[in-house]
C-alpha cells in the first residue's frame, strides 16, 4: 500500500448498512458525500434515491441505529414532511439518507434498511 492509498483510506469514514434479513455491507464514504450517494455507489440493495437527492421522493428512507440518532442531526422540517408523507413503516428514528451528510466523526454510523425496501 503506497502512501496515496494510506491517506485516502484516512479521509473515507465506513458506514454499515443492515438489510431487514441481517445481511451488512461496510460501505466506504467520502466527507460531504450525503449517505444515499455512498450506498448509491456502492449498490447497496434498498437505496433507490429516485430523486437523485433532492428530498423529494423518499426512495432512500432508511433508519438511524439507536446508537447513533443524537450523534446525527435532525431531520429538517422538509425531510420530516416528506418522511411521513412518502415512507411506508417510519419510526422515529427514520430518515432520509439523501440528508445526511458524511462526516468523519460519523465512522462506524449504522443505517438499517426497511422491510418495504429491502
Amino acid at each position: 500500500m503506497n502512501l496515496a492509498d494510506i491517506k485516502h483510506l484516512q479521509t473515507m469514514t465506513r458506514i454499515l448498512f443492515i438489510q431487514p434479513d441481517g445481511r451488512q455491507q461496510t460501505v466506504e464514504a467520502t466527507p460531504g458525500q450525503s449517505v444515499m450517494q455512498a450506498a448509491i455507489g456502492a449498490m447497496v440493495p434498498g437505496i433507490v434515491a429516485d430523486c437523485g437527492g433532492s428530498c423529494s421522493c423518499a426512495t432512500c428512507h432508511g433508519y438511524v441505529d439507536e446508537a447513533w440518532v443524537d450523534r446525527v442531526p435532525p431531520p429538517s422540517p422538509d425531510e420530516a414532511e416528506m418522511i411521513d408523507a412518502g415512507c411506508l413503516h417510519t419510526q422515529p428514528n427514520s430518515r432520509l439518507t439523501c440528508q445526511i451528510k458524511v462526516a468523519p466523526e460519523y465512522e462506524g454510523l449504522v443505517i438499517r434498511i426497511p422491510l418495504s425496501q429491502g
